[in-house]
């Protein structure tokens, strides 16, 4: 993952994009606005990649990724992933935010009579979380981080990388 843009690069982007529109140049004023609305997204992504949990005692954490509209196929945003394995079995953390999937599956996952369908539904930290059929663990943190955590580890496994996130600071995210 490349570094988060340092500020002075938005801003150097910034005054290009605007003495571009002084001038007259609509488009290099569009094409430089448009790149520093990337790098800002980027940033937030790295911000997102704050949240992911650190490794369980007896467990190794993957180097983690994040993404600004890389989740093109969940209708872009924000994304972050880590993957962790403990030698034999393997968990996934994956968190995205600002983007349709999260908002398609917001009905579902603050509904608890849909997500009761989905699979069981707990309580972790007044958060809803539900464990589904096939042993995903998910959860959308103030309405707008979809929390998904997969792997071949036993339901409670992932359910503990689930506390080991700081709700709170997501929620502030």
């Amino acid at each position: 993952m490349a570094a988060p843009a340092a500020a002075d690069e938005i801003e150097d982007t910034l005054n290009a994009a605007l003495e571009a529109y002084k001038a007259g140049d609509v488009d290099t004023a569009k094409e430089e606005t448009d790149y520093a609305a990337t790098l800002l997204a980027q940033q937030k992504a790295a911000g997102l990649e704050a949240f992911l949990p650190e490794p369980l005692e007896g467990w190794t954490r993957a180097e983690a990724s994040s993404n600004a509209g890389a989740a093109g196929m969940f209708g872009g945003g924000l994304m972050a992933s880590a993957d962790y394995s403990n030698g034999t079995q393997s968990v996934s953390v994956q968190l995205m935010a600002e983007n349709q999937l999260v908002a398609a599956m917001g009905g579902m996952l603050t509904n608890p009579a849909m997500m009761a369908q989905m699979g069981k539904v707990e309580r972790i930290n007044r958060q809803m979380v539900v464990v589904t059929n096939d042993g995903e663990v998910q959860s959308l943190v103030d309405n707008r981080v979809l929390v998904q955590i997969s792997g071949s580890a036993p339901a409670e496994t992932k359910l503990d990388f689930f506390r080991a996130i700081d709700l709170k600071g997501l929620k502030d995210f």
